[in-house]
């Protein structure tokens, strides 16, 4: 969510400004000391691991966007959101991991930051680690659950977030369904959108606008991420240092950060990520084994998959990226991602106009994106149909609207009973077919998508 912020910032070093330019940004940060007496870490890897920590700070919220935004109430201080971020060694890749805010986790012993008393070990939710202990707890907690060694904190709140979003100029969000949430004020219609800072506080911070709840509220936080990483580097801020200023000073004047991230480390960034974005950012969501596992004391928490876990944190250990190898980019327009293999539909073509030969051609095109045709396209009523319609069983709904993407404009008509082959009769209006490919997942392990599979296309 708010993490947008800080990831931002070593993505914002990229751009190769100068050293004065970059070091006058640094004095601006605001600082501290989250590695404090920290003792027992987990071994460094390879790369660069950043902790972006969103709170529930709005202490700098007006009045009047606290009642445009639904801010009202009195701040928890935990940690509203928390992202794991790798760079790899070759400043190649960000592989981004949210961490459920409501995580079962087992707090390290420590002194809580309020009472100063002292706290043995114990089962707490992961938000509750910064209420404790700030972010020195909340380091060790998270380095506890992950093994995975921290070498920098980014903590950034409501206020900063929206100054960076407004910063950039907006961000663009597509969204396939409407999506609306009382609770936050978030009323968007199916479609594009372009957000200023406060809507886009909106989007992320909705969870009540499906069954998803914090599980689709990390989704879209994702989604935001990368659409943010694709304004920043192709928006021209990089290449423009009076744009870059601009924005960075904004960004860096409203985060938190430990003392180790400063002028070097952005300016090792920037010589080594001038290419970097979208298609080189990946996110993926800790996976989960129990969503309701309840703890005396605590209530419902959320429990990890500890071996699907274990595998996703080794990869980043390791330096490995979590998406699957992408295949060279094909000639031609880009495929539509689609929930159903191709290959798996089965698909009869008739040819509904009185253009001779269309039925095969149009039946040689859908074989040649990967459908299953049968090869023997039939003719249709022998009147001119005027649109392209695709008839299917109910019960092949998903694989209906798979072959709809490659039939652009096309109408779908159940007809229930007609059994697993689609049929297509082609109208006057077919424009020709669109390429579609099965969407890439990694079965057994954990789900990431890069960041050019969710910007607006």
């Amino acid at each position: 969510m708010r993490m947008a912020t800080a990831l931002s910032v070593g993505v914002l070093a990229a751009g190769g400004i100068g050293h004065a330019v970059v070091t006058s940004l640094d004095t601006g940060i605001n600082r501290i000391d989250p590695f404090k007496d920290m003792k027992n870490r987990p071994q460094a890897g390879h790369g660069m691991n950043v902790l972006l920590v969103g709170t529930d700070g709005r202490d700098r919220i007006t009045e009047e966007e606290r009642r445009t935004y639904r801010l009202g109430g009195a701040p928890c201080h935990c940690t509203d959101t928390v992202m794991l971020v790798h760079i790899s060694a070759d400043r190649e890749r960000a592989s981004v991991v949210s961490l459920p805010r409501d995580s079962y986790a087992e707090m390290p012993e420590h002194t809580d930051l309020t009472t100063g008393r002292r706290h043995h070990a114990h089962p707490v939710k992961l938000n509750a680690a910064y209420a404790e202990g700030g972010p020195g707890l909340t380091v060790r907690t998270v380095e506890s659950m992950t093994g995975v060694k921290i070498d920098h904190y980014l903590e950034v709140d409501f206020t900063s977030f929206m100054k960076t979003v407004d910063a950039v100029g907006g961000v663009e969000i597509c969204t396939t369904k409407p999506l609306k949430d009382s609770y936050t004020g978030l009323d968007l219609a199916a479609g594009p959108h372009e957000l200023d800072g406060g809507q886009a506080l909106q989007y992320v911070r909705a969870r009540h606008v499906d069954g998803a709840a914090d599980i689709g509220r990390m989704q879209r936080q994702q989604k935001f991420l990368a659409v943010l990483i694709d304004r920043v580097t192709s928006g021209g801020v990089l290449l423009n240092p009076v744009r870059f200023r601009e924005v960075a000073t904004t960004m860096l004047g409203s985060v938190r950060a430990d003392q180790g991230f400063g002028t070097d480390q952005m300016l090792s960034l920037a010589k080594a990520m001038q290419g970097f974005g979208p298609a080189s950012s990946e996110f993926v969501s800790v996976p989960l084994g129990d969503m309701s596992f309840r703890v005396k004391g605590i209530g419902s928490t959320v429990k990890w998959d500890a071996a699907k876990a274990q595998k996703l944190f080794q990869s980043l250990r390791e330096d490995r990226p979590l998406s699957p190898a992408r295949p060279a980019a094909p000639k031609g327009p880009r495929p539509v991602d689609v929930d159903v293999a191709p290959k798996t539909i089965r698909v009869q073509v008739y040819n509904g106009t009185r253009t001779d030969g269309l039925g095969g051609r149009v039946d040689a095109a859908l074989r040649g994106v990967g459908f299953d045709t049968t090869r023997a396209p039939r003719t249709g009523t022998g009147q001119e149909a005027p649109h392209t319609v695709i008839s299917y069983d109910p019960r092949w709904d998903r694989s209906a609207k798979s072959l709809a993407a490659a039939l652009p404009g096309a109408e779908l008509k159940p007809v229930p009973g007609q059994g697993g082959t689609l049929r297509v009769t082609v109208g006057s209006d077919y424009k020709g077919i669109t390429p579609v490919r099965e969407r890439e997942r990694q079965s057994g392990q954990f789900e990431a998508v890069r960041g050019d599979q969710v910007v607006c296309p």
